[in-house]
């Protein structure tokens, strides 16, 4: 304790609380509370009226405090929704009335009582039993003002979330998409699964792990890119339907699209192609912004987006329709990276086919221009390790990508299931890692392809990314807006 008022005995603010805390003790009453019983969340009392002549017992932050002569008017918050109270001397006696006047903005109260109107309209709780919880020690930032420093905001969510309502709103917003999003597939006699979230073998996508090391077995693993190889092994083990909402890691890049910890879901149906994916894709969106908006009309940066409908467009005729390079009529790579020179494409070093070029010409000439849900497939084999050629042109791969307003949302595929094809995939994936690409896949999971000769059915798999679909249906502007606590860069002392 001698510590605690050592750290802040010079914040005069907070020092000037705690002597109200010891006002309240020397009153015979514990200052921070102890079990309430709750009866009644806050939307109970707003769905009621008062001719009902019912008694709520609720709980919640002070968000308003207001004294008047012989009474108080108090906004009480919690998370469903604010209410205001009224606390009259002569209804709850002396002292208790001595000890409502010591309370302030924060402070959480508990409060038993009826229903009424007031003069101006306003429902209102009318008090009868008044219970202190927990005082408030530091102090809120300006209540007419709220906490508007963004950068503060996302450090110190739990005053974000006390201060903008609007806050709050997004995440009940969020729970409601994934209760929606199992609601959705499990009616769709799909299954939801748990699989490691610490790999012992980097794979399941390209990307910069994380890694890890496990003391008592002395091995370096890492955390977890995608689960897809692991669902793959339960179509294989016999589950036809089965999905996982996961949080993933990926050591790259932060900005208003990503977060280094993040949440996707993945779902693999046997017996199922990437154009049921497709449809199970915008199944799942349309559904979403029905149940939480209502609509499937969004309005999001700007834009008006109609989320039913999804245009197809196979990767080659998108970036024909945007620059004119017809790629289904080049064969011959240094005519294909002259031309992409020419429509100043840059080219890794460690592209070394058409398939690298074409997929360059789509990210830099054609991603952007997307605005409506579209749906991209045809990738190039060589940036699609994992998913199966397709049957009438062996350079691409029946994949696609959803894209709205530029972004991507989702990824699938008809998944790879000829083990030799499968293993010759990763070799080559091996092999571009040498050549400079570190977000290839380094290894070659041996325990997969074991598991693709025991028989993986024709399977169709899909992943969405939770948080940017989330960002949508929300209209929030960054990824750090629909993530309770985003990774933050150390702050400068």
């Amino acid at each position: 304790m001698e510590r605690y008022f050592d750290r802040v005995q010079n914040d005069h603010i907070i020092m000037d609380k705690w002597k109200k805390v010891e006002e309240i003790k020397a009153m015979g009453i514990d200052p921070f509370g102890k079990r309430y019983d709750k009866v009644n969340m806050i939307k109970d009392l707003l769905s009621s009226t008062p001719e009902e002549d019912k008694e709520f017992k609720t709980a919640g932050r002070i968000m308003g405090f207001r004294e008047q002569g012989k009474a108080v008017f108090i906004h009480l918050e919690d998370q469903t929704g604010r209410i205001q109270a009224y606390i009259r001397k002569d209804e709850i006696g002396d002292e208790n009335f001595e000890v409502v006047k010591m309370m302030a903005f924060g402070d959480i109260i508990g409060l038993k009582g009826k229903l009424f109107i007031t003069q101006k309209g306003e429902l209102t709780l009318r008090v009868n039993e008044f219970t202190p919880l927990s005082k408030n020690i530091r102090p809120l930032p300006e209540k007419y003002h709220g906490l508007t420093d963004v950068e503060t905001r996302y450090r110190k969510r739990y005053v974000d979330l006390i201060m903008n309502r609007e806050v709050k709103e997004t995440f009940i917003k969020r729970n409601k998409i994934m209760n929606g999003l199992r609601t959705y597939l499990n009616n769709k006699n799909f299954m939801e699964v748990e699989t490691p979230m610490m790999h012992p073998i980097l794979g399941g996508a390209s990307a910069k792990p994380f890694i890890t090391h496990h003391n008592t077995l002395d091995m370096d693993l890492y955390l977890r890119i995608a689960p897809e190889l692991y669902l793959k092994r339960l179509i294989i083990g016999g589950f036809d339907r089965v999905y996982e909402i996961n949080r993933s890691f990926r050591n790259e890049g932060m900005s208003t699209r990503h977060n280094p910890e993040f949440t996707m879901m993945e779902l693999y149906q046997a017996y199922a192609d990437f154009n049921d994916m497709m449809d199970i894709t915008e199944g799942i969106i349309s559904h979403l912004a029905k149940e939480v908006l209502g609509t499937t009309t969004v309005e999001y940066n700007g834009k008006t987006l109609l989320l039913e409908n999804f245009k197809r467009i196979h990767m080659v005729d998108i970036i024909k329709e945007t620059t004119g390079v017809d790629f289904w009529d080049i064969k011959d790579f240094d005519e294909a990276k002259r031309i992409a020179a020419e429509n100043k494409v840059q080219i890794a070093p460690h592209m070394n086919s058409i398939g690298y070029i074409i997929n360059e010409f789509f990210e830099q000439k054609c991603e952007e221009i997307i605005v409506q849900p579209t749906f991209v497939f045809g990738h190039p084999v060589e940036i699609s390790p994992l998913a199966k050629k397709n049957s009438e042109d062996s350079r691409f791969t029946d994949r696609f990508e959803l894209f709205i307003d530029a972004r991507e949302y989702a990824n699938a595929f008809t998944e790879l299931n000829d083990p030799a094809d499968q293993r010759k995939r990763l070799e080559d994936q091996v092999e571009e890692v040498m050549r400079g690409n570190d977000e290839a896949m380094p290894v070659i999971d041996d325990d997969f392809i074991e598991a693709l000769e025991y028989a993986l059915p024709p399977t169709g798999g899909l992943g969405i990314g939770i948080d940017r679909l989330v960002m949508l249906l929300t209209g929030s502007a960054s990824i750090r807006d629909v993530i309770f606590f985003p990774q933050m860069k150390k702050r400068d002392l």
